[in-house]
């Protein structure tokens, strides 16, 4: 048995297979990949990375297997995936994620080759634990996958303390433990056990709160879009691929980035914190639906546009149109009353959640600070916004789309 101090979990004692699988390739380059990405940026201590995340997360399935009794062969499956959950990560963690999948039609997800060859194979055969199987969790397949790729994952459980603990803001706070202890299996869906709809709700008010504040921060999302501007640059025009680029580390894709020429300027802004200004930054309803379901190749065609319109190179453009609201925790079940209900269905906070969600929604275009005023009246144009003079309107604006009626 293997004791590791952890900066939120104290002391987390690994054993048997998860222990043997720490030392394997795949997941000490976990010790390279920041959990948050270019988030660092902004928070200057967000720097824990996904390997002490793992470890959180073996930690939180070793707990939520011994409370819902489930033990031997199938707990060390769950155990092995909880470990090797992240493996699959790009450099950055999400950051580059949709570059990578767009040439490769994989996700963080699809860990196959990592876990089904070498080191990490051998070492479940050794335990007895069929590396296909460990694969199928992490996909989110089975039941017991729940655990690790489900709604109420000890994932998210993990990921939500951490992030909130090394950036310091105060949002991410959850009962972790009330939330472990409460897991029960009901015809085969994970749940949450009776009298606990409002510590569901609390899992979804810490994302809630999080999102706005750290992952969706506007300099964390300009410098995301600049690192993937960097990386499709990099893919474009050097003899690097995507299969190679999705096994980098972070360090290893920040010198790629600085010693390419098409790459050079975004790799430097980013090593020198030079970020891009915000041209726009536009509510839902300023948006069309073309801009909204738009695909990459679209986007790129609109950033040329907006580009010549306003006279500077196209690098000078960067459009970042996120997805469409979407709260997955929603649809969390509950037992209430013996019945399992959907907590979206059972709670009205959740639901304020979802209107507030929307009203945080923000379109980015980016650029230059001496370019900014130029892209911003040239994007107004060419996409045709309605922001009534209003180029760059905060999140915590109050929005157009509140209504006490969609609570009840």
């Amino acid at each position: 048995m293997t004791t590791i101090k952890d900066s939120v979990h104290d002391h987390i004692e690994v054993a048997g297979v998860a222990a043997d699988l720490l030392d394997t390739p795949p997941v000490q380059r976990l010790r390279r990949i920041k959990q948050l990405g270019t988030v660092a940026l902004v928070y200057p201590s967000a720097n824990h990375t996904r390997f002490e995340h793992s470890l959180g997360v073996y930690h939180l399935a070793d707990r939520a297997l011994a409370h819902l009794d489930i033990a031997g062969q199938r707990a060390d499956r769950v155990r092995a995936a909880a470990i090797l959950h992240d493996v699959g990560h790009s450099p950055f963690s999400h950051n580059v994620e949709d570059v990578v999948a767009r040439r490769t039609g994989k996700e963080h997800d699809d860990v196959d080759e990592l876990v089904t060859e070498d080191e990490v194979a051998a070492v479940l055969d050794d335990h007895g634990v069929e590396p296909d199987a460990v694969a199928a969790l992490i996909r989110g397949d089975g039941e017991l996958a729940q655990l690790v790729a489900g709604e109420l994952d000890v994932d998210r459980m993990d990921y939500l303390v951490r992030d909130a603990h090394h950036t310091g803001v105060p949002y991410g706070t959850i009962d972790h433990g009330r939330l472990v202890r409460e897991l029960t299996f009901i015809d085969g869906d994970l749940v949450l056990d009776e009298g606990n709809v409002q510590t569901a709700e609390s899992l979804l008010l810490a994302r809630a709160l999080m999102n706005p504040t750290v992952y969706s921060h506007h300099v964390a999302r300009i410098s995301k879009s600049m690192l993937r501007r960097g990386a499709e640059a990099l893919l474009e025009t050097t003899e690097i691929d995507a299969e190679q680029l999705r096994r980098m580390d972070d360090h290893q894709l920040s010198v790629a980035l600085r010693t390419h020429d098409a790459s050079r300027a975004f790799g430097r802004r980013l090593a020198d914190r030079d970020l891009y200004k915000r041209a726009v930054w536009a509510e839902m309803g300023d948006v069309g639906d073309d801009l909204l379901d738009a695909s990459h190749d679209e986007i790129r065609a609109f950033e040329a546009e907006v580009a010549a319109d306003a006279d500077v190179g196209e690098d000078a453009v960067i459009l970042d149109v996120p997805g469409r609201p979407s709260m997955r925790e929603s649809t969390t079940g509950v037992l209430v009353g013996g019945e399992v209900r959907r907590l979206d269905e059972q709670s009205t906070l959740v639901r304020a959640l979802q209107v507030a969600q929307r009203e945080q929604w923000r379109l980015g275009v980016y650029a230059p600070e001496a370019h900014v005023e130029a892209v911003g009246q040239a994007a107004e144009r060419v996409l045709g916004l309605e922001t009534d003079g209003a180029l760059v309107t905060d999140v915590n604006t109050p929005g157009r789309y509140a209504s006490l009626t969609e609570f009840e």
